[in-house]
């Protein structure tokens, strides 16, 4: 069963919502706007919290406001595998699929803005920009997953610590409407646990891969959470990957 989210009373208006251009809704104007505003409402959730588990029914589906999730499966016999992240912007749920397909938790205190499910894809037969908006981000998503295939399949654990680390930096940036660059305070949204689990190493090779980042001076780590990285070119080139995202030759 899933656990219950404090529902907040305080509506933001969408046009001052941080993610209002880059979310499900950034081609929506005028009435469109208006329709989402009179649906919409939303839930918190603390860090650690299970938003939905696999295979239970999902009544609603939303944006992350703030915060970041996890997408996770489970084996038969225990093994969990974290498979996605979810980060401000992003879209939870699916429309026409009334059960969850993974399980989602909030691995920071977490806000979404929701919708209720029926609502929301009768919306989407009516209105073709927050339908053409939906299948953008569907295929973003697309190819951010084939670009975890190649982060998994071929880098080594320091390219993998240092893509996450880029991923990262570029989504705060686009947020903040910049381009990466010079030097960026980065919140980690994950514990060492969550990263070996998302990056398929262990706890000791996440720790001993930061460390030595930190040590060559690619990375500064503030506490357990908060890390700065001086030069976001350094650690593009850390990962493998070119200043566009693409991999190097």
């Amino acid at each position: 069963m899933q656990q219950t989210a404090a529902i907040c009373a305080t509506q933001q208006p969408c046009e001052i919502c941080p993610i209002r251009y880059r979310a499900v809704c950034a081609h929506c104007e005028g009435d469109e706007l208006d329709e989402l505003e009179g649906m919409k409402f939303y839930r918190r959730y603390d860090a650690g919290q299970v938003v939905t588990w696999a295979g239970d029914r999902m009544d609603f589906v939303g944006s992350v406001v703030s915060g970041m999730a996890g997408l996770t499966q489970q084996l038969e016999d225990g093994r969990t595998q974290m498979v996605g992240l979810l980060l401000p912007s992003d879209f939870l749920g699916r429309p026409g699929r009334e059960f969850a397909a993974y399980t989602v938790t909030a691995t920071s205190d977490l806000m979404l803005c929701c919708f209720r499910r029926k609502p929301f894809e009768k919306l989407l037969i009516d209105n073709p920009r927050i339908a053409s908006r939906l299948l953008e981000m569907t295929l973003d998503e697309l190819d951010a997953a084939r670009d975890w295939l190649l982060l998994l399949g071929r880098k080594s654990a320091r390219e993998k610590i240092a893509s996450l680390l880029v991923i990262l930096a570029r989504r705060e940036a686009a947020l903040l409407k910049r381009r990466p660059e010079g030097r960026i305070a980065l919140e980690l949204p994950l514990t060492r646990e969550a990263m070996a689990d998302y990056l398929g190493l262990t706890l000791e090779t996440v720790s001993r891969q930061m460390s030595a980042l930190k040590r060559e001076g690619v990375i500064e780590l503030e506490g357990k959470r908060r890390v700065i990285v001086p030069s976001f070119q350094k650690l593009v080139l850390e990962s493998g990957d070119d200043s566009d995202g693409g991999p190097l030759s």
